[in-house]
């Protein structure tokens, strides 16, 4: 396992589900994955609950740091462990999956619009919860926070009602194109036995059988490719008679070098995610004042025109990439840039900091605001994480990632990727990513 991770071999894999048969054994016991889903939708109903009807005062409130400090930093942590998993039992589908079960959706294929723009869909959602979050100073509103919670909530239920499977899964939750941007760098995979696939009539493991529903994103085992879609809820390990479905450890930047920038959702994704940071951090910190003097302009058209600045600013990033490596904006698709590869571990650490951010400023006084709520003597539990300490694991993350940058880097200018660089030379390409570096550590401090 040591040799996988930290080894770079584009062959070496690790059979979890045949070196620890109980991990298969989770999957094929399907009450497994009903009881997480269970208590995802418990949980979020509570969230809810508490950001509507609970006090306003949000230091009265336990509701906004479990929102924001737990479940969206544990979300980004597990882009990196478990890939997609929590896309598997995701509690916004909840109250889709029963109406389907019980016969109340139209069943329908989604169509060819939708799949055709689902990105654009995606990234423009995404950009509305930033927004939000940002303008609105979501992390300080609970009844903000319950209602972002069930506009997700609304939204994935009439996907139920309208299509078959989970239609907003596979094309345009804003999280899922997010969390599978970050499934690229995980350290697991789910993939398909090509030797037992190959015999297989059925394809079971896609369309079901009978009493028991097909993969809910319309992929099966079978048409696994790369993380960004299949949700690990291991329904096709189920189905399979063949046993073809693998759990593989496998080294975190595999698939980023494998892939070589051609995913389309990457493309989009992982720009306007470092983008949305850099504005998330120009806003919350020293620079607002600077950039973003409240007396010339509003706030929320002032937020609106920097996030697409800085979205710009990383489009800018790739293009200049692709020029220093060569690459003609004829000769490839434009959705095909080893740029992009380059860019997602900043953008992963960047999120995370990002969050842990938050998480750290308010863990030490979540006792203080269980007391105010609940009137329990837990404020003498009450602690604080001092600045300084905050910066050095925020440079320390910051460090990893690019670092992270760095390696893929240099395993692109190892592989001697002529096909896309014939004439480049990675030397400008990691004085960029450096360059960007230095920009998220100037903005963190």
């Amino acid at each position: 396992m040591i040799r996988i991770l930290f080894t770079f071999d584009p062959a070496a894999r690790l059979d979890l589900f045949r070196t620890f048969p109980s991990i298969r054994s989770f999957f094929r016991q399907r009450r497994n994955m009903a009881y997480l889903r269970t208590f995802g939708d418990i949980a979020f109903t509570v969230l809810i609950l508490l950001g509507l009807f609970g006090p306003q005062d949000p230091d009265s409130n336990i509701s906004l740091f479990l929102s924001w400090g737990v479940w969206w930093t544990g979300v980004v942590l597990s882009w990196f462990f478990v890939g997609k998993l929590w896309c598997g039992v995701c509690p916004f589908l909840g109250i889709g999956r029963l109406l389907q079960r019980l016969g109340l959706s139209l069943n329908l294929d989604p169509p060819h619009a939708l799949r055709r723009y689902f990105l654009h869909i995606a990234v423009l959602l995404f950009a509305a919860i930033i927004w939000t979050e940002s303008v609105t100073d979501l992390k300080h509103q609970p009844l903000g926070t319950a209602l972002l919670l069930l506009t997700i909530l609304a939204g994935a239920t009439a996907m139920g009602v309208l299509f078959k499977g989970q239609a907003w899964c596979r094309y345009v939750c804003p999280l899922g194109k997010i969390i599978g941007a970050g499934a690229t760098m995980s350290m697991i995979e789910l993939r398909a036995t090509p030797d037992l696939c190959r015999t297989c009539r059925e394809t079971a493991c896609k369309k079901g059988r009978e009493g028991m529903r097909g993969c809910p994103v319309y992929l099966g085992a079978h048409n696994v490719r790369n993380s960004l879609d299949c949700l690990l809820c291991g329904r096709c390990v189920l189905l399979c008679d063949h046993r073809s479905p693998r759990l593989l450890l496998r080294h975190p930047f595999v698939e980023l070098i494998a892939v070589k920038g051609r995913d389309l959702t990457c493309t989009f994704i992982i720009p306007f995610l470092a983008g949305s940071q850099w504005a998330r951090f120009i806003a919350e910190g020293q620079w607002a004042q600077l950039l973003l003097p409240d007396h010339v302009i509003p706030f929320p058209l002032a937020f609106s025109l920097l996030l697409v600045f800085c979205f710009g600013i990383f489009l800018a990033v790739v293009a200049a990439g692709n020029r220093l490596l060569g690459i003609k904006p004829s000769s490839l698709p434009i959705h095909c840039s080893p740029m992009i590869p380059i860019l997602t571990p900043l953008a992963f650490s960047g999120e995370l900091v990002y969050r842990l951010e938050y998480f750290l400023s308010e863990i030490g006084n979540f006792p203080v605001v269980a007391a105010n709520q609940f009137a329990l003597p837990l404020d003498r539990f009450a602690f604080a994480f001092s600045e300084s300490a905050l910066e050095l694991l925020s440079l320390f993350i910051l460090a990893l990632g690019g670092a992270g940058s760095f390696y893929v880097t240099r395993l692109f200018q190892h592989k001697r990727l002529k096909e896309m660089s014939r004439d480049g030379s990675f030397l400008p390409v990691q004085g960029l990513a450096a360059s960007i570096c230095i920009g998220y550590v100037l903005l963190i401090l």
